[in-house]
């Protein structure tokens, strides 16, 4: 089948199978490889992308899904090599450990300052939920989110 859908700003058309998971077609035929896959349950968050604001598992949906909707990875948050607000927090408050998980984190925080610029610390909690991470123990990764929020939420 053809999919058409917009992918990190450009619009993209592609011929699937019918059963191509979302995740498979960013990272195979995209060539998009930020967007990591742990588990392919939808249990970890590592595949976490965003789909029209919201912050959805890449591993459980079907690429037929995104059919005419807008997409954005983790390779879509730095505008001309510039890292945007986000990544700068998670750089400089330590909230990077091996790295594995912080695409998906990123991805969720993304999704979360876009609906709400100024979240509390539970909601920041509440958003981030669904992604877990081996080596930290998550308080430097709220902290570099609240510091992105107060600076504005993602952009650069």
């Amino acid at each position: 089948m053809r999919l058409s859908a917009v992918v990190n700003g450009a619009a993209v058309s592609l011929d699937i199978a019918p059963d191509a998971r979302l995740i498979d077609v960013l990272r195979n035929a995209l060539a998009l490889t930020g967007t990591k896959e742990g588990c392919a349950e939808g249990e970890c968050g590592a595949c976490t992308v965003v789909i029209d604001g919201l912050a959805i598992n890449a591993c459980l949906m079907l690429a037929a899904q995104i059919q005419g909707k807008s997409v954005l990875t983790v390779e879509g948050l730095s505008r001309a090599g510039e890292t945007n607000a986000l990544q700068k927090r998670f750089v400089e408050l330590g909230a990077i450990q091996c790295g594995f998980c912080t695409p998906g984190m990123l991805m969720s925080a993304t999704a979360l300052l876009a609906r709400s610029g100024t979240p509390s610390d539970d909601e920041v909690r509440r958003a981030l939920a669904g992604n877990l991470c081996r080596c930290t123990g998550y308080a430097a990764i709220i902290e570099a989110v609240a510091a992105a929020a107060d600076e504005g939420g993602v952009a650069t």
